[in-house]
């Protein structure tokens, strides 16, 4: 038996790619984001969910409200495994802010052992998300599970199930309101749909 893994970033919030939001409070979803959610949701009706796993970030749980209702789940679970990487000062400042930032060129070149101003490394986000797909596999056996979260995060997951190294995560993008579609079994895991936009 198998477990499918639907990994969908959250939609787009009006500043996306601007700024790095991070964890902070009150980054919602903006009139475009909203509709790149209804318009996930009607596509995600089509596939039976057993359940849908959210990150704790409003962002997160206003992309996973509609495809409950399409989906007829009753419960979203919020879940700290989804959450996005703790950034700790870096979280609302703007890119060009950023990148002139020694510590911060150090994060985006070794993404591999380099930590954030919290202390949180690609390695440590890639470990709770593993840990949580391994968990719900052996509980969800045969059955189809959405996991909305974050870019890094879902890339965390696409390299640790291809093998890849952390850095090479900057070789493949995942866009807001994306799903990427994992399938875990007793055999390994496999990617069958990367970055797929409704």
């Amino acid at each position: 038996m198998t477990t499918t893994f639907f990994l969908i970033r959250h939609a787009a919030h009006d500043n996306v790619g601007r700024y790095l939001a991070g964890r902070l409070e009150g980054v919602r979803l903006g009139e475009a984001g909203q509709a790149q959610a209804l318009h996930l949701a009607r596509h995600m009706a089509r596939e039976p969910l057993a359940a849908i796993l959210s990150s704790p970030r409003e962002r997160t749980l206003e992309t996973a409200k509609p495809i409950a209702v399409a989906c007829n789940i009753e419960q979203i679970s919020i879940c700290k495994e989804l959450d996005e990487i703790d950034f700790g000062a870096w979280s609302g400042k703007t890119f060009e802010e950023l990148n002139g930032d020694a510590s911060w060129q150090l994060w985006n070149d070794q993404r591999q052992n380099a930590r954030t101003p919290s202390g949180e490394t690609m390695l440590d986000v890639q470990r709770r998300i593993m840990r949580l797909m391994d968990a719900l596999r052996d509980d969800g056996q045969g059955q189809s599970i959405a996991l909305v979260s974050h870019a890094d995060v879902i890339k965390a997951a696409v390299c640790g199930i291809l093998g890849l190294q952390l850095g090479d995560c900057f070789r493949f993008d995942i866009a807001p309101a994306s799903v990427t579609t994992l399938v875990h079994g007793d055999w390994g895991s496999k990617l069958i749909c990367l970055n797929q936009v409704a």
